[in-house]
């Protein structure tokens, strides 16, 4: 049986509108759209089962209309949600506010998808080859504690992938440490990458975080359109990206994330599969909405064209 890739991070509804530019402080703008779309931790889901792979949401999920569009979202693509409902909770809104530019700014807020247990989270029953994805996001605030204890009872032979986001820097030391020390995939974005490294540059923020992780781990930073590098099997390489005219980079990264998962689940090497995210992720900032992800079938279409 092939890995799967499991998220244990927040699944949210995003509350996504289209705004000129953002309000000055006590301003208002009009928005031109508004609509409710399952991200978060949904987005590399979609993006992994639409390539193929098996993927199963461990995270929480309330009862309410969010949670009704969460569950609805994972099924229309075959994503199973391990966990049992939150009863009495429904799950938290992030509002999305995506300028002409495609720059987004968020606003979140706090519910069902945070209330986590080590028990909740073991019903996914990762395997050894299981990718286990978890989210900086999810190591600040309520989900740390029983998320860290669980990750501590997983086989030495689950892949732990972590993606760092901006609160990562937010974490307290010790438990990066941990984290870090269990991790043996990093994808991170350029920032994050140089956030954690202490200094500028591509190539050589991606040393020093290899240099931080285990020897045996693999380090991938993306750089948007720019494409992203690879470290890994003792060798370095920068992928070229596919520039785009984009509309919404909502997700491109978690697109990203999922399809570099599931391309290396179905057994090709980490350089061609970050070769297949780097199109995915090109494609999906053309497209509104975090749900978007290609299917393995369009990334094929567009490499060839």
């Amino acid at each position: 049986m092939p890995p799967r890739v499991i998220h244990t991070a927040q699944a949210l509804v995003d509350a996504v509108m289209e705004v000129p530019s953002l309000p000055r402080g006590g301003g208002n703008v009009m928005a031109s759209s508004y609509r409710r779309y399952a991200g978060g931790a949904v987005t590399i889901l979609l993006a992994a089962a639409r390539s193929g792979a098996q993927a199963v949401h461990a995270g929480a999920i309330g009862t309410g209309p969010n949670g009704d569009l969460v569950r609805a979202s994972l099924a229309a693509d075959g994503v199973e949600a391990a966990a049992p409902p939150v009863e009495g909770s429904d799950t938290g809104v992030c509002i999305v506010l995506v300028e002409p530019s495609a720059e987004r700014s968020f606003v979140t807020t706090q519910g069902a998808e945070r209330e986590i247990t080590v028990a909740s989270l073991a019903t996914s029953a990762p395997v050894a080859g299981d990718f286990v994805c978890v989210s900086g996001y999810s190591l600040v605030g309520r989900t740390r504690d029983p998320l860290m204890e669980w990750l501590g009872t997983l086989d030495d032979g689950v892949q732990v992938v972590l993606d760092p986001g901006a609160a990562f820097a937010e974490v307290p030391p010790a438990v990066r440490d941990a984290l870090l020390a269990r991790t043996t995939v990093w994808t991170g974005n350029a920032e994050e990458s140089e956030a954690l490294a202490g200094l500028r540059g591509l190539q050589e923020a991606a040393q020093v975080v290899a240099g931080i992780l285990r020897p045996d781990a693999v380090t991938v930073v993306r750089d948007g359109p720019r494409g992203c590098l690879v470290r890994a099997d003792g060798r370095v390489d920068v992928l070229p990206g596919h520039p785009q005219r984009p509309v919404d980079t909502n997700g491109a990264g978690d697109t990203h994330t999922g399809v570099l998962l599931a391309e290396r689940a179905a057994g090709l090497s980490w350089v061609d599969a970050a070769v297949r995210a780097n199109a995915a992720a090109a494609l999906k900032v053309t497209r509104r909405g975090p749900d978007t992800a290609p299917t393995r079938a369009e990334v094929d279409a567009f490499l060839a064209g």
